[in-house]
C-alpha cells in the first residue's frame, strides 16, 4: 500500500477542487503519479455528470458579458437543482466563463457549443468544463439558452 503525502493531496486539491478522499482514492489508484490521478479525477468527474444528467434543474441564473467595447454581448442561462449552488462562487464563475465562450466562438445551436473547444483550454470541450463543475458542486447543471449579439448582425 502507497503512503500518500498531505502536500501532494493539497496540490491536487488545489488544482482541481475536487474533494480530499477522491484524491486520496486516486492517487492510490495511480501509485502516487498525479498526472494519472487527475486522469482519473477527470473521469469520475464526467461519471458524475452522467449520473446527475436526468434531475431537475429549476433553479439557476442568467449571465452576460460584453465585449469589444461594448461592440459583441453575450448571454447564457444556466441552470442548476437549487438556489444555494447558483449562489455559488463556483457556478458564477462557470455563468461568466459560458458567456465569454459564447461572445467568442458564437456558437448556432446548444450542442455545438457543449462540443467547442473551451476557449481558455484547449484539451477541454465546455461539456467536460461543466461537467468539473457538477462534480464539484454536487448537483447537475445544464445550459437552458444562449444568445449572441453583435454590431451590425
Amino acid at each position: 500500500m502507497i503512503d500518500i503525502p498531505t502536500e501532494q493531496i493539497k496540490k491536487l486539491r488545489n488544482e482541481t477542487g475536487a474533494p480530499v478522499m477522491d484524491i486520496r482514492r486516486a492517487l492510490k489508484e495511480a501509485d502516487g503519479n498525479a498526472t494519472r490521478a487527475e486522469e482519473i479525477l477527470k473521469e469520475k468527474g464526467l461519471e458524475k455528470a452522467v449520473e446527475k444528467a436526468e434531475r431537475t434543474t429549476a433553479q439557476g441564473l442568467i449571465e452576460t458579458y460584453v465585449h469589444a467595447d461594448g461592440r459583441i454581448g453575450a448571454m447564457v442561462h444556466l441552470a442548476c437543482e437549487t438556489d444555494f449552488v447558483a449562489r455559488t462562487s463556483e457556478f458564477k464563475k462557470l455563468a461568466k466563463e459560458l458567456a465569454m465562450q459564447v461572445a467568442a466562438m458564437n456558437p448556432e445551436t446548444i450542442d455545438e457549443f457543449l462540443s467547442q473547444e473551451y476557449i481558455r483550454d484547449s484539451g477541454r470541450t465546455v461539456n467536460e468544463l461543466i461537467a468539473e463543475v457538477i462534480s464539484k458542486t454536487g448537483e447537475n447543471i445544464r445550459v437552458r439558452k444562449i444568445a449572441r449579439f453583435a454590431l451590425g448582425d
